[in-house]
């Protein structure tokens, strides 16, 4: 079976190129655009590795971050932070709620595969 991956990012064609090279990289690929409703998903099964983008509709990456590392279950999720906030702040926010990784938009393709590779490991 394979790993399951659970991206939670608002922008549609960002969705569609990231479930592209997840899928062909033999993931299954679960797609959410909305914090809430990913806090909703997140309740039941954990994805193997989350793709959280920080800046989302509702309740944003960060408090879903916070969130998440807060409740024993998923306080060892591994979380890669993908974002259009490059800034150093928001990393150093990221890496403080504790994200696994935090990644800035625009990026490589290769850099995201190896990425979620690592944690999937």
């Amino acid at each position: 079976m394979a790993d399951r991956i659970m991206i939670v990012e608002d922008e549609p064609h960002i969705v569609e190129s990231l479930t592209f090279l997840l899928t062909r990289e033999g993931y299954e690929v679960e797609a959410i655009t909305d914090g809430e409703s990913a806090l909703a998903a997140l309740a039941g099964a954990l994805p193997r590795v989350l793709v959280l983008d920080a800046m989302l509709p509702g309740v944003d990456g960060f408090a879903i971050l916070r969130r998440l590392r807060g409740e024993p279950r998923s306080a060892k999720l591994p979380i890669l932070v993908l974002t259009a906030k490059g800034q150093r702040r928001d990393r150093e926010v990221a890496e403080t709620l504790g994200a696994d990784r935090f990644l800035a938009k625009p990026f490589s393709n290769a850099e995201l595969i190896e990425t979620i590779r690592e944690l999937a490991r």
